[in-house]
């Protein structure tokens, strides 16, 4: 269980000092004697530790731009998620989604977070190759922030594209404890007259006594019917299912032949564009023929979603933050933690973005009004979600940010394991300890195969790094990727950013459920 201080000051003088922050009693990089974990992880030999020195001089070739100064709270709050619902839940400040965070590629994002919450919290900076003490993992690169406490994340935000932030910290982040971060290109190559930051979300908490602590609850139980599974031990000063009569979250039932099978374990009451339900959508505003960008994010917890804009064509132009060559087609699916950036030119009229909760037989929406005309129902289903997929596997990524072609220095093969009957989803049927480590060496070009052998897609996610999908340099680059049932994902990357690492999966109960492991630069 992660280490908790008891108050902030015994790590953020060490932070504001040097900008370390990391205690080697959180994570030493120590070893036990040459042992070889199951399934390949190691927690022999010496790693850089998220301190080290390997770790500060990384971040010193970054260099060090003009400063974008933050503040955010985490709180208890109200937020009003459009028509008559409003829901008690946690967010950064008052609204849903947290106030978005937007720096240009170059700058040293500086961002203190108060943590006004009743658990211990902490930030994680999802799909940016940053400093290892800022990840925002406690236990691994920090420690987590206690309630009262605050902590100063400080770093160099190296590359342009469309991140997010949220908590590392038990299922914190099914909550309303998330937030875009876009970060700008100083040298932006693409012409466009307007913006749009879509964040996709499926929605439980507060609703009829549910939070994402009763949920885990309720799925840890397994459709066996009784197993208690390490997850508890794993979510921080987990608070107690309110009233101990919340309606049963399970899904069961959900299929989807773009997911391999079963689409999902929760059956969530809302699924929300920008924190609106389908029935009070939000609305963009915007002349018949400007040309739009959009950035999307899937900041779901248990969803993938199918996303269309009624009468356009989509324009991909990045994936996950990364330019690629552009491509066009109707619909795109987002795991959960996948971001995409598309183009459109606005028709005339008003026009439904809708994202399907894929498999679930539900919806979220969102309008683009340029002109007159009826505002589209919440059941609208526009003919483009049955359109052309634009597919991650098939983008080819633009060839400023393509990988060298390179043979691999070594291949880490790790297996999805687990199931719903008694939910005990791992990698090698080992659920996570921090202390396992999968090492690797600082220059290396890694390939990593993911072989599902789970009957459930998993959205896989790599900390501070971008890897290219299908093992080869000519693949997209991507940070979160979808791996099919039954079937592998192969992936590569460059060893370029010292310090311990997560690889997860991005279905917020399977990782607090065990899915989780640690990628380690050796010493």
């Amino acid at each position: 269980m992660p280490m908790q201080p008891t108050r902030r000051a015994v790590l953020g003088a060490a932070l504001a000092v040097a900008g370390t922050g990391v205690l080697a009693a959180c994570s030493d990089g120590g070893g036990h004697g040459g042992a070889h974990a199951p399934g390949g992880a190691q927690d022999s030999g010496t790693y850089v530790s998220p301190g080290g020195k390997e770790v500060a001089a990384a971040e010193k070739a970054r260099g060090s731009g003009p400063v974008r100064k933050v503040a955010l709270t985490a709180t208890r709050t109200r937020l009003d998620l459009g028509g008559s619902t409003t829901v008690a839940s946690w967010a950064y400040g008052d609204r849903l989604p947290g106030r978005e965070v937007r720096v240009t590629a170059g700058e040293t994002l500086d961002l203190t977070l108060a943590n006004h919450l009743p658990q211990p919290t902490s930030m994680h900076w999802h799909g940016l190759a940053l400093r290892n003490d800022m990840d925002g993992v406690p236990g691994l690169t920090q420690r987590a922030i206690a309630p009262g406490g605050d902590f100063r994340y400080r770093f160099a935000v190296p590359h342009p594209g469309t991140y997010w932030f949220h908590p590392h910290s038990g299922v914190q982040q099914d909550r309303g404890l998330y937030a875009p971060l876009i970060v700008e290109d100083p040298k932006e190559p693409l012409a466009y007259d307007k913006e749009w930051v879509v964040v996709l979300d499926d929605w439980v908490d507060g609703v009829a006594g549910s939070t994402p602590d009763a949920v885990l609850k309720e799925l840890s139980g397994g459709m066996s019917g009784g197993m208690d599974h390490g997850a508890h031990s794993m979510s921080e000063a987990q608070e107690d299912d309110p009233d101990g009569g919340s309606p049963s979250r399970m899904m069961m039932g959900a299929r989807s032949e773009l997911l391999g099978g079963d689409a999902g374990d929760v059956a969530y009451p809302y699924y929300l564009v920008n924190g609106r339900v389908a029935d009070d959508p939000g609305v963009l505003r915007a002349r018949a023929g400007d040309r739009i960008r959009l950035r999307i994010i899937n900041a779901g917890g248990d969803t993938a979603f199918r996303l269309a804009l009624g009468g356009h064509r989509l324009t991909v132009t990045h994936t996950d933050g990364f330019p690629v060559r552009h491509a066009e087609g109707d619909a795109l699916l987002l795991g959960m933690g996948e971001r995409y950036d598309v183009l459109v030119t606005a028709g005339d009229g008003v026009f439904p973005l809708v994202a399907l909760a894929e498999g679930k037989d539900a919806a979220a929406l969102a309008v683009l009004r340029t002109g007159s005309g009826a505002a589209p129902t919440a059941s609208v289903r526009p003919k483009e979600l049955d359109g052309k997929l634009v597919e991650a596997g098939r983008l080819v990524p633009d060839p400023s940010v393509a990988l060298a072609g390179r043979a691999p220095d070594r291949t880490i093969r790790m297996r999805l394991t687990g199931g719903m009957a008694d939910y005990n989803w791992a990698f090698d049927g080992q659920p996570y300890d921090p202390k396992q480590r999968r090492p690797v060496e600082a220059g290396e070009r890694v390939r990593v195969v993911f072989d599902n052998g789970t009957a459930m897609w998993h959205p896989l996610h790599l900390h501070g790094h971008t890897f290219a999908l299908g093992g080869n340099a000519a693949g997209a680059r991507k940070d979160t990727a979808i791996v099919l049932p039954h079937r592998s994902l192969t992936v590569e990357f460059d060893a370029d950013n010292p310090g311990l690492w997560m690889i997860h999966c991005h279905n917020v109960y399977h990782a607090e459920a065990g899915m989780m492991t640690v990628l380690g630069y050796r010493g």
